[in-house]
């Protein structure tokens, strides 16, 4: 059996031969974000994706739920972090993690970028927007609804 164990190095915030890439190309619902796809199922036996995630200062991911669930570090900045009626502030370090079908969103709201490891099954669903009335029903936090971004 072939060896196929590897360490990708860093230079700051990027990685060798690993590709800056668009948050999503599909909606248009986030502001100043991408990420870096660091390790995927081409690596044998590897059941599951490593993404780096960076929000720009004053930028947010798109809000939304789904099935599958997410092991978020952030090892960058801090922001806050929707997750359904809850608005918790984050910071390096900090661990979050996200239960299926939680409505949730990250902002780098601290005049910093914030950066994030998210680990995520490679059979997973595609995240969906939460419709109006789900919001409604889920979300009564004033704080929180103030925070969502669309």
């Amino acid at each position: 059996m072939k060896n196929s164990s590897k360490v990708i190095k860093s230079s700051g915030y990027s990685w060798e031969n690993i590709e800056k890439k668009e948050y999503k190309t599909d909606t248009q619902n986030f502001k100043d974000i991408h990420r870096y796809t660091l390790l995927k199922n081409e690596s044998p036996g590897l059941n599951a994706e490593t993404r780096y995630f960076e929000i720009q200062p004053g930028g947010y991911s798109s809000l939304e739920q789904h099935q599958h669930t997410h092991s978020v570090i952030i090892i960058r900045g801090s922001g806050s972090v929707i997750l359904d009626n809850d608005l918790q502030r984050i910071h390096e370090h900090d661990v979050v993690y996200i239960s299926p079908e939680t409505i949730h969103q990250f902002h780098a709201d601290n005049g910093q970028a914030l950066g994030f490891i998210c680990v995520v099954d490679n059979d997973r669903d595609r995240p969906k927007i939460p419709a109006d009335d789900v919001i409604k029903r889920r979300i009564s936090s004033e704080k929180v609804l103030k925070k969502i971004r669309k």
